[in-house]
């Protein structure tokens, strides 16, 4: 029977299209290794090669990391480049095995909100919006500027807010933004602004903890003053 090269698998079977609607916890190692090395050899498909190269390993990736290149290109399929992007991405997760988790920050409190913002926003001379996306623990996840605008207020898109929430698996959000004038009244904008995307929040099942309005050296806080 003719073999098969990747192309010709089930989309659901081959190594990429397989890690970007699953994850990479769906492949195995020698699907990850094949999406390194990208083609075997004439006889032989990228996945074929690599499980036969880690049965010599006996299925350990130490082992693997331990060959030379020289070793790696004995096989069929495998150059001196291969080698090197197999032995190489070997190195890396030896590596990423000596550090340590990066610690992300403990947004829980508007002074907290605030100390992280204010390097971002001190210098600025319109408004920006931004958006603080947590989990259940009140870390950071990541944030994101929603939009940059004029000297008295900026437009903002809730369903770009949701969206991004939903795609970062956030449990908990807060928003802020900066008033360039050094007024920390919130305006009737960013009283609307923060009801709707309250209103946004309670509909998707994500807590909004706060909206908090930076200036150079001060805050106001819509969950300290009893409005969020």
């Amino acid at each position: 029977m003719e073999k098969l090269n990747i192309k010709q698998w089930a989309e659901e079977d081959r190594p990429r299209e397989k890690m970007e609607k699953l994850g990479t916890e769906a492949l195995s190692d020698a699907e990850l290794l094949a999406i390194l090395i990208g083609k075997g050899s004439a006889k032989e498909d990228a996945v074929s090669l690599m499980k036969r190269i880690l049965a010599d390993c006996k299925n350990n990736l130490n082992t693997l990391g331990k060959m030379s290149i020289r070793e790696l290109c004995h096989y069929n399929g495998i150059g001196e480049a291969k080698a090197i992007s197999i032995l190489a991405a070997c190195e890396l997760g030896k590596r990423r095995q000596m550090e340590s988790p990066e610690e992300r920050p403990d947004l829980g409190t508007a002074t907290r909100i605030y100390n992280h913002m204010h390097p971002v926003m001190q210098d600025l001379d319109v408004e920006e919006f931004w958006v603080l996306l947590m989990n259940q623990h009140y870390r950071l996840i990541k944030k994101i500027r929603i939009s940059h605008g004029g000297i008295t207020e900026t437009a903002v898109d809730i369903r770009i807010i949701m969206k991004e929430a939903v795609l970062a698996n956030a449990t908990i959000l807060a928003v802020c933004h900066n008033h360039p004038s050094g007024n920390l009244s919130p305006s009737s904008q960013d009283d609307h602004l923060t009801k709707d995307i309250k209103r946004a929040s309670e509909l998707m099942r994500i807590h909004f903890l706060d909206h908090v309005i930076i200036t150079d050296g001060q805050y106001y806080s819509y969950h300290e003053s009893g409005r969020c």
